[in-house]
């Protein structure tokens, strides 16, 4: 078993440097040595028209994690993506490196990021997961550290941070700043409680490594690029444990194109943002609506009420009528909020319970792996009498 070190003295020294690690594929228990399975690593890369990049990236994390498995997913790709890496995975450079077996090609019809993330939790089994885009911006050597992240320090998702190194000096699209930075200070603002020495400092990066809990508790329901904002929203309402390291970044290779749209994209991740506000922190998002109905509610009604006391007349009837229909609706928002802040916290619990239920799930199955041989098969035929007893 091999060992590799990961140089960091080019990043930026922000974040504790976890150590590296070895990330075998598969247990090594055998019958005479019941040894601790060592984890397995999957890397995940959602891959759409990116035929000038997809054979370099698989080629570099292929070399830089030798044992992971590579997990690529074709979303309707026009250009010939998935062929052009058949065709790699069928040469003598592939063979060298083991590509036949550890490397996946798989295929999802419904077309949008988000979709391709959810079939990819849903499908992949592994203990940890890197997932990573395939137009060749990130690093493949800093794989081992969001790794070890989440292997050796226990953090459930690890950020690679662009905006901490060479995102600015790399990226080429001026808006893809603003944006990034206004995305990040949303999410900071409204989502990320009682952690402000923890800020999120990068939200739409594609290079993160996940725990198995995480990915197997996450629900996600958006489609496309709004996937990293919902994963990061869902971590920090969830109390998961996360960590940010910076990474190197490089600008796409001349000729690759982004499919990511500036201003409708740019959209799409605000009315995200908006609608995971209202769902994951509704006494916040009703209570402000509340006081946005009781301001109007409050420079209508007073005037009245001091004409009201001072003659005993009320002159301005429309005004007295909008008022408490204003006053009306600041109270339904109240309520409202009050109501579903209750449910939402019942939901948490509910989706802890769940989360202690995989954990136990994947001990249990943990502890059958190490099991001799003749022990394992003798485990399995005591429990399946016991399901078919009346």
């Amino acid at each position: 078993m091999s060992t590799s070190t990961q140089d960091n003295n080019s990043l930026p020294q922000s974040q504790p440097t976890p150590k590296a690690i070895t990330v075998p594929v598969a247990a090594t228990a055998t019958a005479d040595n019941a040894a601790t399975p060592t984890p397995q690593v999957a890397v995940l890369i959602p891959c759409y028209n990116e035929v000038q990049t997809i054979v370099e990236v698989v080629q570099g994390f292929l070399q830089a994690l030798p044992t992971a498995a590579i997990y690529v997913y074709d979303n309707n790709s026009t250009d010939h993506s998935s062929e052009r890496l058949t065709s790699w995975l069928n040469s003598d450079a592939a063979t060298s490196l083991d590509a036949l077996t550890r490397v996946h090609l798989c295929t999802e019809n419904r077309q949008g990021k988000g979709n391709v993330v959810r079939t990819m939790f849903r499908e992949v089994e592994a203990d940890c997961y890197l997932m990573v885009d395939a137009d060749q911006t990130y690093d493949p050597h800093d794989a081992k550290l969001l790794i070890a992240g989440v292997l050796e320090q226990g953090y459930d998702m690890v950020i690679g941070d662009r905006l901490s190194s060479t995102y600015f000096t790399e990226n080429k699209r001026p808006f893809h700043n603003t944006g990034n930075v206004l995305v990040r200070s949303l999410i900071n603002l409204l989502f990320n409680r009682q952690r402000k020495e923890e800020l999120i400092t990068d939200i739409m990066t594609g290079y993160r490594a996940f725990s198995r809990e995480f990915v197997k508790g996450c629900v996600i329901l958006s489609k496309g690029f709004e996937i990293e904002t919902e994963l990061t929203v869902h971590a920090l309402s969830h109390n998961f444990k996360l960590l940010s390291l910076p990474i190197h970044y490089q600008d796409r290779p001349q000729g690759s194109v982004s499919k990511l749209n500036t201003f409708s994209d740019g959209f799409k991740v605000l009315l995200m943002i908006f609608n995971l506000l209202r769902s994951v922190r509704p006494l916040l998002f009703f209570s402000t609506a509340a006081g946005m109905c009781l301001v109007p509610a409050l420079l209508l009604l007073v005037p009245v009420l001091v004409n009201y006391f001072s003659t005993g007349l009320v002159p301005k009837l429309p005004s007295f009528v909008a008022s408490c229909v204003f006053l009306l609706l600041a109270v339904l928002s109240m309520f409202t909020g009050l109501i579903l802040d209750t449910l939402n916290v019942n939901q948490r619990k509910l989706y802890e319970m769940h989360l202690n239920d995989l954990s136990l799930l994947d001990r249990r199955k943990s502890q059958h792996a190490m099991l001799p041989a003749a022990q394992q098969a003798s485990t399995e035929h005591v429990e399946t009498s016991a399901k078919k007893r009346p």
